[in-house]
């Protein structure tokens, strides 16, 4: 499993969690909500190299650039402007190290995709993390080589859901985004579930082998896959084993079988 980060405020923590696990690794870069830290820095090319000294020395862990992109829904954290400029400034550690981006992307799209095809050359691939565009968005980014990750939040509406369903197989990823974007009872996905239900307990009730009242979990990646799967038309099995391939192939392509 990939654990993905925000800022260098909780690479360190995302660190000592992943090194303490043999499946767990990370990505390293900066959301486009905290993007105003690079400027609240000594300086952007101090922060600039604090990620990349993340990076060089946790090759073994850290798989992805990331999360990093643009989100035109929340500019009360972080303008327009800020967001761009340092979207396409993290570009170039992704030039310099190799790595698959982790992207963010909500609102955006006539920007990100000039950002992106202005950089392309600097680019080894990545997914379009949490989608939820339309078909025709989820083209664009088929047509520009990106994987495109699915989780609760990419299946809330019917046209989620055909938008989902319009992604061949070799091209998607599942995720949970856990502790958010889970599947609720309100979302269109949601009449597509069966048994996959845990007991759910408030915070401070919670004991073992219980999840936590409204909050998305680990585990509550199997909702996603059967949601996938039906809306498919695809037996669950064969969809995860696709998508686990599709994840080696981008995230770790020297164990891709």
């Amino acid at each position: 499993a990939v654990v993905s980060t925000q800022s260098t405020g909780d690479i360190d923590e995302a660190l000592t969690l992943v090194k303490g696990e043999p499946r767990l690794y990370t990505t390293v870069g900066v959301h486009p909500t905290r993007c105003g830290e690079f400027d609240a820095a000594p300086s952007p090319t101090e922060y600039m190299d604090n990620l990349r000294g993340y990076i060089k020395d946790n090759r073994d862990k850290v798989v992805a650039l990331g999360e990093l992109g643009l989100d035109y829904d929340r500019t009360k954290f972080c303008d327009v402007d800020t967001q761009k400029k340092y979207f396409t400034l993290q570009l170039d550690l992704a030039e310099e190290f190799k790595l698959p981006l982790f992207l963010h992307s909500r609102n955006c799209a006539d920007d990100f995709i000039k950002i992106i095809s202005e950089n392309r050359s600097k680019i080894s691939g990545g997914v379009i993390h949490s989608f939820t565009g339309s078909a025709e968005e989820a083209k664009q980014y088929l047509d520009m080589g990106f994987f495109i990750g699915i989780n609760g939040c990419s299946l809330k509406t019917e046209e989620n859901l055909l938008a989902m369903a319009s992604i061949p197989t070799g091209r998607l990823m599942i995720e949970t985004d856990a502790p958010w974007c889970g599947i609720r009872n309100t979302h269109a996905g949601s009449k597509h579930l069966s048994s996959s239900s845990w007991e759910s307990k408030k915070k401070e009730k919670w004991v073992e082998g219980c999840i936590v009242k409204d909050r998305c979990e680990p585990c509550q990646i199997t909702q996603v896959l059967e949601v996938m799967a039906a809306v498919r038309g695809e037996d669950p099995v064969d969809l995860a084993e696709t998508m686990y391939q599709n994840t080696l192939k981008l995230f770790f392509p020297g164990e891709n079988s």
